[in-house]
């Protein structure tokens, strides 16, 4: 969420998350805005960062961290800015937000479901903000037959912004072997 105040801890939990990914070479992508945005910036690091944001008329310029770096874009239409987030992303870290980062999420897990694009972790960071849309997945969606079981594997759910990126990184890891494996067989 743009409107996540600094002193709020999840935008302490962006921070550390970014940072984590960011030790492990990985770039951080955002919105580019401020609140939970500028915080996984500043756990990035500059340098690791890169901001697609989208105009609108009443939040979101750039922040400080990337404001004037050329890793910085601002999109005009929300599918091109969902596109340009999924197309080279191989995880999605959702921390909370409100309509767009909703948007953004569900976007994933359709694309995903639907075999549209290559499958990669979605972790969703608290537990008390993400647990009541899970449960409700859990309890309308599931005996609706609107999802299946497994859709409900799509999504990981912590409150430890370490376990956030571990999991990232480790499936990314994964992916890597299972092409190395299908190169050598081929």
């Amino acid at each position: 969420s743009a409107r996540t105040a600094v002193d709020d801890p999840l935008y302490g939990a962006a921070r550390d998350v970014a940072k984590g990914l960011a030790g492990r070479g990985w770039m951080v992508v955002t919105g580019g805005g401020p609140g939970i945005m500028q915080a996984g910036m500043e756990g990035a690091g500059r340098e690791r960062s890169i901001g697609v944001s989208i105009r609108l008329p009443f939040e979101q310029s750039a922040n400080p961290v990337i404001a004037g770096d050329e890793k910085y874009v601002s999109m005009k239409y929300f599918f091109t800015r969902k596109l340009m987030l999924v197309k080279e992303s191989r995880g999605f870290i959702c921390l909370p937000g409100g309509f767009g980062t909703l948007d953004e999420l569900f976007e994933s897990l359709t694309l995903i479901q639907t075999g549209k694009i290559e499958h990669f972790p979605i972790v969703l960071v608290g537990t008390g903000y993400w647990g009541g849309l899970l449960d409700w997945m859990r309890t309308t969606l599931l005996p609706a037959a609107a999802i299946a079981e497994a859709d409900l594997g799509l999504v990981r759910l912590t409150d430890d912004p370490a376990e956030a990126a571990r999991v990232v990184a480790s499936a990314y890891s994964r992916q890597l072997e299972m092409a190395r494996r299908r190169a050598e067989r081929a």
